[in-house]
């Protein structure tokens, strides 16, 4: 059991396995775009652009992955339809 839930607290992860093992909700960035400016950065990189002059990318999209509506009643939550409705996936 991890803190958030001995503490009851909803919490949103970074990837899709911990609301498949009960955690509430996960919001994940778009890991094609990310993989595309890696590739992007290793070109520029292979032709000469000193790193140190490359600036920090973070990503820019994201998406809703998944809901855990048993963890949000237990929570004592109510998730909106159009917020589970972006949901990639949702257990009930």
């Amino acid at each position: 059991m991890s803190l958030a839930q001995l503490h009851a607290l909803p919490t949103i992860y970074p990837s899709s396995d911990v609301p498949q093992r009960g955690g509430l909700m996960s919001y994940e960035p778009l890991i094609d775009e990310m993989l595309r400016q890696a590739g992007v950065y290793a070109d520029r990189l292979l032709k000469g652009v000193k790193p140190a002059d490359l600036p920090v990318q973070l990503p820019t999209r994201f998406r809703l992955t998944i809901i855990n509506l048993k963890t949000a009643k237990a929570l004592g939550l109510s998730v909106p339809l159009p917020l589970s409705g972006l949901a990639d996936e949702v257990i009930e």
